[in-house]
């Protein structure tokens, strides 16, 4: 029996009841399905939803052909009711950058062609691979855009449009997909199949910070942050940034040119160091023959 999505119903649903279809257990893990739950599955780049079943953590969730099998750390009966409990922070942050990156996406889809390749949400940022080389003058372009887009609070909205529909939209898809297919429009800036959690309005998104862009299999992989992650990371550089001016006498916005200087400075110093040895050895060489002689 396949596990009704909560998830796809109501992405901010955050508790619900549930009952135990089927409980399993493997090598000291135990392994259960419900008949419907708002624990979101590890798919699509996007990482499995944490939380806990009748008190009991949650530790993994997979989609195994339609049924959701949750980890959890003690043993549910089938038949039992449980309350289920999302951590919704992890899972508004996993909305926010999943949706970030439908906009950046969207945005060189619309100005360069290039198709998004590999998407992946990790613990420290999220990772975009594109089939086309960006550089960092384009790649700022991009970040203004995407920007702009979350300050215009965009609508963003799920489709379940039929075959015949399907058909005369212009939407981005990674894969071929069997069935039904679940595109979400983000109004005038992108339209994308995706199994993932968003927000309702591009607002709530804060913040897309671009982090970096490396070259990767022929085209570029691009390092980025949304929402809450991004501001954390910006308040912890620019922590870092205020520390470095003050050890260095200088206003913030100087602390990168004068490290910059304080490099250069170091790498003189050093060849003065090295020419002052050289003489250091040969007087010492010399007052050495002296005194043999």
């Amino acid at each position: 029996m396949s596990t009704v999505k909560l998830y796809e119903q109501d992405p901010y649903l955050g508790e619900f009841e549930a009952e135990v279809v089927r409980s399993v257990s493997e090598g000291g893990l135990y392994r259960v399905t419900l008949n419907q739950t708002a624990f979101f599955p590890e798919g699509g780049g996007q990482p499995a939803d944490l939380g806990t079943l009748d008190g009991a953590l949650v530790t993994d969730v997979q989609e195994v052909d339609g049924e959701i099998w949750h980890t959890v750390q003690r043993v549910l009966e089938p038949g039992q009711k449980v309350i289920g409990k999302l951590d919704f922070e992890k899972r508004f942050s996993n909305m926010q950058n999943h949706c970030g990156e439908h906009i950046v996406s969207g945005i060189v889809s619309r100005m360069y062609g290039f198709c998004n390749v590999g998407f992946h949400m990790g613990s420290d940022a999220v990772t975009v691979d594109f089939d086309g080389v960006l550089d960092e003058g384009q790649l700022y372009e991009i970040e203004q855009k995407a920007n702009q887009a979350v300050l215009a609070n965009l609508p963003v909205t799920v489709l379940y449009p039929s075959k015949e529909e399907l058909e005369t939209y212009d939407y981005r898809s990674k894969k071929e997909i069997d069935g039904q297919v679940r595109l979400v429009s983000i109004e005038g800036v992108d339209l994308c199949a995706c199994c993932g959690t968003h927000v309702a309005r591009t607002g709530e998104i804060r913040l897309i910070k671009i982090l970096g862009v490396q070259k990767y299999k022929g085209g570029v992989r691009v390092t980025m942050l949304c929402g809450e992650r991004a501001y954390r990371d910006y308040c912890v550089k620019h922590a870092n940034t205020v520390a470095i001016a003050r050890l260095l006498s200088v206003k913030p916005e100087e602390a990168g040119d004068a490290v910059v200087h304080l490099k250069e400075k170091n790498i003189e110093l050093k060849k003065e160091i090295k020419q002052l040895k050289k003489q250091i050895y040969e007087l010492e060489g010399g007052r050495a023959a002296q005194k043999n002689g």
